[in-house]
């Protein structure tokens, strides 16, 4: 018997009439990625969380969180958050003046926030804005630490975190004349027109524990906001969601807008987790 009618497997292998080549499946395998329960807004640094930090984080990761956005919103906050991210990459900042605080905006803070932007852990400009419920520092003065704002987001390509209340119609405004930058609307509770007057220019929209409230009226902001503008938030330590209301807020607590967003919508939590999931890294720029 020769050696190619042999049974050896070894044999049949190495014919160079028929060799045998490698199989490889007709398309890549990739792994499916989990849905990104992310919090886009918490102030994490806040005093409120001075005692049990870490175990407000270990909660949150143990609730499926992601990645919690630290907000710096004043020059110390900011600093804070920073710090707070050092170690921990789950955890990233943001740095900027709250209109609350405008009244301290000058050209030795406008460089301050310039230079902090070139840090990677940094990714937006705010919590910034126009509040004229509380006018806690001239309107005039808001307004220009607002814009100044801008100018340096859209210079140095990062989103801005708005903060509007009862000023609608002045965000609207200054945000048209800045086009260039993407606007995250922050705990949105507006109007119907500024939130059409920011999806004309393609910004994200963000919801809090507001929307489990039994006064909140927004369902159709909801319902209006695309998909893929979608974000999900805390703002923690303030407006903790039914069923925690009245109580401290912390990242963990962020599911229930989830789900109650995914309840208003009509599809699946975790689509919707899903979504926000992948706007929150786009936005960011974390992909």
């Amino acid at each position: 018997m020769g050696e190619e009618e042999s049974g050896s497997p070894l044999n049949r292998s190495i014919s160079p009439r028929l060799p045998v080549l490698p199989i490889f499946p007709a398309f890549p395998v990739f792994p499916v990625l989990p849905a990104m329960l992310i919090d886009s807004h918490c102030h994490l640094a806040d005093p409120a969380y001075a005692q049990d930090r870490d175990a407000v984080l270990e909660r949150a990761w143990a609730a499926g969180v992601s990645l919690v956005v630290v907000i710096g919103e004043s020059r110390t906050s900011a600093e804070q958050a920073l710090e707070l991210t050092r170690g921990e990459p789950r955890l990233l900042a943001t740095a900027g003046v709250h209109p609350h605080e405008a009244r301290a905006w000058d050209a030795a803070t406008e460089s301050w926030l310039r230079n902090l932007m070139g840090d990677p852990r940094i990714v937006a400009i705010g919590e910034t804005g126009l509040d004229y419920h509380y006018d806690h520092s001239p309107r005039t003065t808001q307004r220009l630490a607002f814009e100044s704002q801008l100018v340096i987001a859209a210079q140095t390509g990062k989103p801005a975190v708005i903060h509007a209340r009862e000023a609608d119609d002045d965000v609207a405004a200054i945000l048209e004349e800045h086009p260039q930058v993407t606007a995250i609307l922050h705990s949105f509770s507006s109007g119907m027109g500024l939130l059409r007057a920011g999806l004309v220019h393609r910004h994200y929209v963000s919801f809090s524990g507001m929307v489990t409230f039994k006064n909140w009226r927004l369902d159709d902001a909801i319902r209006e906001t695309p998909l893929d503008r979608l974000l999900l938030e805390t703002d923690g330590p303030y407006l903790a969601p039914v069923p925690y209301r009245g109580k401290r807020n912390e990242p963990a607590f962020v599911r229930q807008v989830a789900e109650r967003l995914a309840a208003v919508r009509g599809i699946p939590a975790e689509d919707l987790i899903a979504a926000t999931g992948q706007n929150a890294r786009r936005v960011f720029q974390l992909q």
